[in-house]
C-alpha cells in the first residue's frame, strides 16, 4: 500500500478546517487520527458528534471500554492516545495495563464493564450469558449496556481506520501489552 498522508488544514474541507481550528484550540494540535477523518468531508464532523454524545457512562467508564476494545482490535494508534487520556482520568500505569487485557482487580464494577468491552468486541456482539450476568450484577443497566455497545461500535471505527491507514502514531506509543507484567 502507497503511504496514506495526512491532510494539512489547507488540504480540508472548509468546515473541517473549522474543527482543526477547534481541535487545536483544545487540544494543542490535531491529532493525525482526526485528520484522517478529514479526507470525507463529513466524517469528522459525524465521529467527533458520535465519540462526544451524551452517555449513561462516566469519562473513567468510557477508558475502560476504550483501552478493552483497542487492545482486542490491536490498534497502537488508540492504546496509545487512550493510555494517556486514561491517566487523564486517574488511572495508574498498571491498571492502564489490566484495562488493556480486559479487567479491573482494582475495581468490581469496572471490572464487569472492562470484561463486557472485551467479550463484545471479540465475539463481534455475541455477548457469553456468564458476562453479560456479571455486568448487571455489578450494579450497571440495560442503558449502560447499550452505551457500552455503541461506544465499542464507536472505538471500532477508529481502531479500523487506523490499522487501513496507518497514519503514525502522535502520542506517547504504549508498550506492547504481552511485553508488560499485567
Amino acid at each position: 500500500m502507497s503511504a496514506f498522508n495526512i491532510p494539512t488544514r489547507e488540504e480540508v474541507s472548509e468546515n473541517n478546517q473549522a474543527i482543526f481550528d477547534n481541535l487545536q484550540k483544545a487540544l494543542g494540535f490535531v491529532p493525525n487520527l482526526y485528520a484522517t477523518y478529514a479526507n470525507s468531508d463529513t466524517a469528522l464532523e459525524n465521529y467527533l458528534n458520535f465519540a462526544n454524545a451524551k452517555t449513561s457512562l462516566s469519562a473513567k467508564e468510557k477508558e475502560v471500554v476504550n483501552l478493552a476494545v483497542s487492545e482486542v482490535n490491536q490498534c497502537i494508534y488508540c492504546l496509545s492516545a487512550h493510555t494517556a487520556i486514561g491517566k487523564m482520568n486517574g488511572f495508574s500505569e498498571a491498571q492502564i495495563l489490566e484495562l488493556r487485557a480486559g479487567r479491573a482487580s482494582f475495581d468490581n464494577k469496572l471490572d464487569a464493564l472492562a470484561k463486557l468491552a472485551k467479550n463484545v468486541t471479540e465475539n463481534r456482539g455475541r455477548t457469553d450469558v456468564d458476562v453479560l450476568e456479571n455486568f448487571f450484577s455489578a450494579g450497571y443497566t440495560k442503558g449502560n449496556l447499550i452505551d457500552t455497545i455503541s461506544l465499542v461500535g464507536d472505538k471500532t471505527i477508529s481502531n479500523y481506520i487506523h490499522s487501513t491507514t496507518q497514519v503514525p502514531v502522535d502520542f506517547p506509543v504504549a508498550e506492547p501489552l504481552e511485553a508488560a507484567t499485567v
